[in-house]
């Protein structure tokens, strides 16, 4: 059985479908764009869990983003920093820039482009 296609009505839906994609692709590039992008400096003895890089640079608003994006990207080095809860570990400490996030607000310190986080492991010992 034969199906008779209007060659200008799929041209029709073709362009209308098209259009959507274009739209809804700008859409999520501009949501990526929007975010800063930030350096991450991985200390020594986390190296490991993201293929040796010292540093990763990610799109991050706040601190929760920045952990949410190595969740993603290198789930291993996420579990060294944070426990099952995501709660970040107490031998764990991050840094903004200069600032503790503790003296900050926390997870949800907010980032800007070119802020720099620095995770540095807890020392102790005797």
């Amino acid at each position: 059985m034969a199906h008779d296609l209007d060659p200008t009505a799929s041209i029709a839906v073709s362009k209308a479908l098209e259009t959507q994609v274009c739209l809804t692709l700008t859409k999520l590039i501009g949501r990526v764009n929007t975010a800063a992008t930030i350096k991450v400096h991985v200390p020594s003895p986390l190296r490991g869990y993201c293929a040796g890089r010292s540093e990763l640079v990610i799109p991050a608003t706040t601190v929760r983003v920045a952990l949410e994006e190595l969740e993603r990207r290198h789930p291993a080095l996420h579990r060294g920093i944070c426990d099952e809860t995501g709660t970040v570990r107490r031998h764990i400490n991050l840094f903004v820039n200069t600032n503790h996030i503790r003296d900050c607000k926390g997870i949800d310190t907010p980032l800007a482009p070119g802020d720099e986080v620095t995770i540095l492991p807890a020392v102790s010992g005797g």
